[in-house]
Order: structure tokens, then sequence, then C-alpha cells
């Protein structure tokens, strides 16, 4: 299974805007110019993890994004549903019914077992995503990432956060 770029955009986005004091946001373009993504890349999937309710999107000149809700209460399979769709990643095609050694319909009355055991892959995936809290993965980076990281990524917020109101 391969997830898409916009994933680990999204996902670390979240981390980022995690970080901001209360009742602040932060920029499109800071986020984009922060992960060294083009902006226009990063608006649609701001704007996926908007729709979905993870981050608020606050309009104005000093409008920009922030989590509209607690790390808490995001997890990563929020985000991964937000920007891939709650399609599962395998879609079983039926091939098996093709070709020259294919049998008429209703020879095949079992599911397919290549399909039942895609399904179950993608339930355990989804299942470790869903028990992953965007808090869990903050905690584990304030831990493990090298402190200038941690003190490039503070100042970096702390520059580029906007007050509201």
């Amino acid at each position: 299974m391969k997830l898409s770029e916009g994933v680990e955009a999204a996902i670390h986005c979240t981390a980022l805007l995690a970080q901001l004091e209360e009742g602040k946001t932060m920029p499109a373009s800071a986020l984009a110019e922060y992960h060294g993504l083009s902006q226009s890349y990063l608006l649609k999937h701001l704007k996926a993890l908007a729709g979905a309710g993870i981050l608020e999107s606050v309009p104005g000149p000093h409008g920009g994004y922030r989590l509209a809700r607690l790390p808490e209460q995001i997890t990563l399979l929020d985000v991964v549903l937000a920007i891939e769709g709650p399609k599962p990643a395998f879609r079983c095609a039926e091939i098996r019914q093709r070709g020259p050694g294919a049998l008429e319909p209703a020879a095949y009355v079992k599911p397919c077992g290549i399909n039942a055991a895609m399904l179950r892959a993608e339930r355990a995936y989804r299942s470790v995503l869903g028990e992953t809290r965007l808090c869990d993965v903050l905690a584990d980076y304030r831990n493990d990432a090298d402190p200038r990281s941690i003190a490039f990524g503070c100042a970096f917020v702390e520059r580029n956060q906007r007050p509201q109101g």
C-alpha cells in the first residue's frame, strides 16, 4: 500500500499547528515554507483537513489555519481519511472472473480470498492509525528529536503565528 505524500504533509501540518498558542493561526504560506512544499499543493490538503473538521480555516488578512480539535481528539486515521478518502487501499476488481479460464458468475459464490486477506490487512492498519493520536506523535517527537530541530520548530511557530480578534 502506498499513501500519498499529501498524507505526510497533512500529518506534519497538524503537528506544527498543534504548537500554536490558543487563539492564534498560521498562514498556509508559512506551513508550505516550513515543509518545503508549494503553497498551491498544500492548500488542497489543508482544505480537505478543514472539510473533515480537523483544521479550522480563519479568513481575513490575519487569517490562517489552526486545529479545530485538541490533539488528543485527532487520530492519524482521521488525517489519512481526510486526505485519501474512506475507500480501502485495495479495491478488488474480480479479475478472477476474467480471461480464458473464467467460469460463469454463479461459480464464484465465495468471496475472493485475496480480497478478504487484503481487507483484513486494511482493518489492522486502520486500527493502529485509529489508536494513534496526534498528541502521541507529538510526545514521541519531543522525546526523540534532536533539540536543534525542536528549537527551530518552536522559533518558527513563534514568528509565524498570527493573533486573532
